[in-house]
């Protein structure tokens, strides 16, 4: 047996010995207006080869398990690494509250409780240049 059929062959074990996805105590209660088109319940393998939905997020052909300097990190980019049920993002709060309860999330910019954060930048950083006395990453 090749090596591809051998980490399919273990995957889709893998995949099987997860169980019924609608047992899945990671998966929070969507509401009905966001379960409508969003995908699979149940782990599937990507094109990349790699296990997504087993909570696990370790397959040997993952690019986590091989990365380089030379590895781009868009490789890792696009839906097919997102679980549309099972994403660890799902259960933070704000999401939960959204996804669950139909709370959207608060609109406005990030700030600090006391000093906004992105001032200084914004005025200093609008030609482009660094902030005068901060160290960028070609000087470290």
């Amino acid at each position: 047996m090749t090596d591809k059929k051998k980490d399919f062959k273990e995957q889709a074990e893998t995949i099987k010995a997860l169980g019924d996805p609608e047992l899945d105590p990671f998966e929070i209660e969507f509401l009905p207006r966001f379960q409508e088109g969003r995908g699979p319940r149940g782990a599937f393998i990507n094109d990349s080869g790699v296990v997504i939905g087993d909570h696990d997020y370790d397959s040997p052909q993952s690019p986590l398990n091989q990365w380089t300097e030379d590895t781009d990190p868009t490789v890792m980019a696009g839906d097919e690494w997102v679980h549309p049920y099972k994403d660890i993002g799902f259960r933070t709060e704000e999401n939960r509250d959204y996804f669950e309860r139909g709370i959207s999330p608060k609109a406005g910019v990030f700030m600090h409780p006391f000093n906004d954060v992105a001032y200084e930048d914004s005025l200093e950083n609008a030609d482009g240049e660094p902030p005068e006395g901060r160290v960028t990453d070609d000087e470290s």
